[in-house]
């Protein structure tokens, strides 16, 4: 485990917009309590709580992966409208305590949904 800092910065502030996520013509996360993590150099990600996501256009699949700075993400493909969309979501099930506001929460790559509109 990696500690930010100096060399590696990661933020993590309430997003005061509305944050909603598409697929498929379909709504997969509408939510007023979104987080932005701001990491390094890296464009800022929002993560939606699980409880503002329509879970049943999710499946859990067997990928994973690990960050030194936030843990061990599980990742879940979208499924909506005859579309399909692999490892589109990842969640930090048990994060690191430094970015513990995160747990419970889901991040949507951008290239992998229709769109991510904050506002």
């Amino acid at each position: 485990m990696k500690l930010p800092g100096p060399d590696h910065p990661i933020t993590i502030s309430p997003e005061s917009q509305r944050v909603r996520v598409q697929f498929g013509g379909k709504i997969v996360a509408d939510t007023t309590r979104a987080l932005r993590l701001r990491e390094a150099n890296y464009p800022p990600v929002y993560y939606v709580p699980r409880a503002d996501a329509d879970m049943a256009l999710l499946t859990r699949t067997a990928h994973g992966t690990h960050c030194p700075y936030k843990g061990d993400a599980s990742y879940f493909t979208i499924s909506a409208d005859g579309r399909c969309a692999d490892n589109a979501v990842w969640s930090y099930e048990t994060p690191y305590p430094a970015v513990a506001e995160i747990k419970d929460h889901l991040a949507f790559y951008p290239n992998k949904v229709d769109e991510i509109k904050v506002g």
